[in-house]
């Protein structure tokens, strides 16, 4: 079974990930925000009534569709990151979801999205709290020969 790059002995495929995820996060942020108002109106604009519920369900559903299919969200993509699980593979739809599910919850409760932020500037490997439960890493995307 292969890993994950080791930070102490490849650490190019760790550099600048903080900064990276931060920015992919809000590339990712406004593309859910544009897809939010872009369906507004098909929902006869009744939608303003539950539009932090619509943010949070087109969010959940871009981001597990994304990870599924290129282990990275658009803004992921866009830096040149992707996700991996502890096996070095790409992530499936099941450990899309679980990731997912784990962010949002982190999103939702704020001690918990600092302890993420923390963890991601602090640990070696810039996992934060889901990437740490799952095993998963967000890591500098390898080019392909």
């Amino acid at each position: 079974m292969t890993q994950t790059p080791d930070p102490d002995s490849q650490p190019e495929f760790y550099t600048g990930v903080p900064t990276k995820r931060l920015f992919a996060w809000v590339v990712d942020a406004l593309f859910t925000l544009i897809a939010c108002l872009v369906i507004l109106p098909f929902t006869a604009f009744t939608g303003i009534f539950f539009f932090p519920l619509m943010l949070l369900i087109i969010g959940f559903v871009y981001r597990v569709a994304t990870l599924t299919s290129g282990s990275a969200t658009f803004g992921m993509r866009l830096v040149g990151m992707e996700l991996r699980t502890a096996g070095d593979k790409r992530l499936d739809a099941g450990t899309a979801f679980a990731h997912t599910l784990g962010y949002t919850v982190s999103v939702a409760m704020a001690p918990l999205q600092l302890i993420s932020i923390a963890l991601m500037c602090t640990t070696p490997r810039g996992q934060g709290l889901s990437d740490m439960v799952l095993g998963t890493v967000a890591l500098n995307r390898r080019t392909e020969i």
